[in-house]
């Protein structure tokens, strides 16, 4: 990494540090402060697309972990985040049990749910991989309508009340938002740590070759079933905390085209990237509230009045899935890569390399 003139490091701590420089510490300071200030002059507009954006990133960080540092196909993500929503559901609905017991158990559910899918995976790999994953949004969806109603409410679902913490009821977007962003920069944190440990180096020593991780002492198996596992850890408290936002849970929620979009973000946000999954959840998840602003708008044009507003709506999907085509060929590294080269730019300006 390019360090701005005048910068240097003393110590390996300091190398390694997540943030290195003072300007950095600021940069950070003001972000989180803004962020936390949003609900100061933000509209129910923006304050209900933020928490579905919060929820969002948190999936598809865990998603970065199994696909893009561990190299694990995943079409799955969206199931595993509907078994941490069940399972938060359930214990709430059935036990009463308090918010942090119910995300903590919605984790781990759909974390073991996963590892079934990564011992697959030290077995098959690539295309194979892919199509085993797909499973388990079939063996997710047959057994969440098929269990017995008492459990899950096969059809109907699960309602919920609004939740609490040490008596206070999270019944409002502005107070959601807060659970949210808490719950969301503790697991960025985390996956920020995971990766640059010990346990992240191994994974992208076992996307890079497994055969050659294997030879130098990496347990692979180990390493391909624990990425699983915290991707679909990961997964599941996004999907309680779905369910406690929605106060509803049901099958049809959580379906395949889900678990592609989610992909479909890490490709424009950048693979093998924490900060790529967040660029990319934000800039899909606007394109997205683009389409759902603006499609009732484009209907009211002569034009297109002998079409179906369905037409229209498919039409401008169909546009969001170039959007996606067009990175996989141009910029396969994602925007996070173009930010690095902007990054880097600054850095040794006024030289052009």
């Amino acid at each position: 990494m390019t360090l701005a003139a005048g910068v240097h490091f003393e110590t390996y701590d300091h190398d390694q540090a997540l943030i290195q420089t003072r300007p950095q510490w600021y940069w950070l300071i003001a972000f989180m402060i803004f962020l936390f200030t949003i609900p100061l002059f933000g509209g129910g507009k923006v304050l209900g697309f933020m928490n579905v954006v919060w929820i969002t990133v948190i999936a598809v960080v865990g998603l970065q972990i199994n696909v893009g540092y561990a190299g694990q196909i995943n079409l799955g993500q969206s199931a595993f985040m509907g078994v941490g929503a069940y399972a938060a559901g359930a214990l709430t609905f059935h036990f009463n049990l308090p918010i942090w017991i119910t995300i903590s158990g919605a984790g781990v559910s759909a974390a073991l749910f996963g590892a079934v899918f990564g011992v697959a995976a030290v077995r098959v790999k690539g295309f194979y991989l892919a199509l085993t994953t797909i499973a388990a949004q079939y063996v997710f969806s047959f057994a969440m309508l098929k269990l017995p109603k008492e459990w899950f409410g096969e059809t109907e679902g699960l309602r919920l009340d609004p939740v609490s913490l040490l008596g206070f009821e999270f019944n409002t977007d502005v107070r959601m938002y807060y659970l949210f962003a808490i719950i969301g920069v503790l697991m960025i944190y985390g996956a920020w740590g995971l990766v640059r440990s010990r346990t992240g180096r191994a994974f992208v020593a076992t996307r890079d070759n497994d055969n050659a991780a294997d030879i130098i002492g990496i347990d692979v198996f180990y390493y391909k079933a624990l990425a699983f596992f915290i991707g679909a850890f990961y997964a599941g408290v996004a999907g309680a905390l779905w369910a406690y936002y929605v106060r509803y849970v049901m099958a049809d929620m959580f379906t395949l085209w889900l678990s592609v979009w989610y992909l479909g973000m890490l490709i424009v946000g950048g693979m093998g990237s924490i900060l790529g999954a967040i660029i990319g959840t934000v800039v899909i998840r606007l394109i997205q509230e683009f389409i759902t602003y603006f499609g009732p708008w484009v209907t009211e044009f002569e034009i297109f009045s002998g079409v179906g507003g369905g037409v229209i709506f498919a039409s401008m999907n169909m546009l969001l899935g170039g959007v996606i085509i067009l990175f996989v060929i141009f910029e396969p590294r994602g925007l996070v890569h173009r930010w690095n080269i902007i990054k880097e730019s600054y850095r040794i300006w006024p030289f052009p390399h």
